[in-house]
């Protein structure tokens, strides 16, 4: 029997993998909506879409997402877009009788000091990075609202937590990116201008972990579709979501000088101190979906070239 699947933001890197992987499933009736056709932060527009579709499970991969300098210059758009979005469609799947959930959030609401490798138990023991404060918020709540569909209406709305997240369809903009994303297009353009120097934000001191997102589609599909029983075993009612990671993680500045080989640039790089460093480090505990039998496929040093090929070619 087939299973119509509707994937909120299959536009967007982690949305795109996910549309990719579902196409291969042949008992999986892919359904997409871009923002043309459905304004995800629109109550009704979002209620008329769901009533209208037979669908059956829903990928929570629409998001308002950015680096450090899109979070601290736009806070007020990363949370109202963010819980407009969540809240839109996990109210109008209830109402529309769909019980089956995927939400994506961010590793970015755990603690700025949590103990590493960070535990789906540390969510809300301490206080969050300053930057991302407002993105943290508007995804906390969204796990919170699975969690209290399930528990006031027996729903199965699942929540997982990805770590740094890099890939096709990323954001290249020079200054809204993620820091993968944003290194690669500086390089890039620097080898063509045949620049001096690269300048990177930060001491480059913090460590980071990263995941392509092809490692990451393939987990939120083993997620949404393992057992309802075997999820609960690993979850809580009120600590229900499940971090999706590599578990390693690098330093910003071994990072940059990877890219810089990847890219073949000749220049020196430079760390500008005077940009903020963020969290100092982040390494997510992935025991419980490596309990599932998922591990990654690809390497750091793979996903990036294969991400710079498609930078490339695109």
């Amino acid at each position: 029997m087939s299973i119509n699947v509707f994937i909120a933001g299959h536009k967007g890197m982690v949305g795109s993998a996910l549309y990719k992987k579902l196409l291969q499933k042949d008992n999986h009736n892919v359904i997409t909506a871009n923002r043309q056709e459905l304004d995800l932060t629109n109550q009704a527009c979002v209620d008329n879409f769901l009533s209208s579709k037979n669908i059956d499970q829903i990928y929570i991969a629409a998001a308002k997402v950015g680096g450090i300098y899109a979070n601290n210059t736009y806070p007020a758009s990363f949370i109202y877009e963010n819980i407009m979005i969540q809240s839109n469609i996990i109210n109008a799947a209830h109402e529309n009788n769909i019980n089956k959930i995927l939400f994506l959030g961010s590793s970015c609401i755990y603690p700025k000091f949590a103990e590493q490798p960070i535990k789906e138990e540390s969510i809300l023991s301490g206080s969050l990075e300053e930057t991302n404060e407002p993105y943290a918020i508007a995804k906390i709540a969204g796990i919170k609202m699975c969690e209290s569909f399930n528990r006031q209406f027996n729903r199965d709305y699942r929540s997982v937590m990805p770590t740094n997240l890099y890939g096709e369809n990323d954001n290249f903009d020079s200054k809204n990116s993620h820091v993968i994303p944003g290194l690669i297009r500086r390089f890039h353009e620097a080898k063509k201008e045949n620049k001096e120097h690269v300048e990177v934000w930060g001491t480059g001191n913090v460590k980071r972990e990263f995941l392509y997102s092809e490692d990451a589609a393939e987990a939120c599909y083993l997620v949404m579709n393992c057992k309802k029983d075997v999820y609960k075993k690993m979850t809580g009612e009120m600590i229900s979501q499940i971090n999706i990671g590599s578990g390693k993680d690098i330093s910003i500045k071994d990072l940059a000088f990877l890219l810089k080989k990847i890219i073949n640039y000749r220049g020196d790089i430079i760390f500008n101190d005077s940009y903020p460093d963020g969290t100092p480090r982040k390494l997510l505990d992935i025991s419980k979906i490596n309990s599932l039998g998922w591990v990654p496929q690809y390497s750091l040093e793979e996903g990036l070239f294969k991400t710079y090929e498609w930078y490339l070619q695109n």
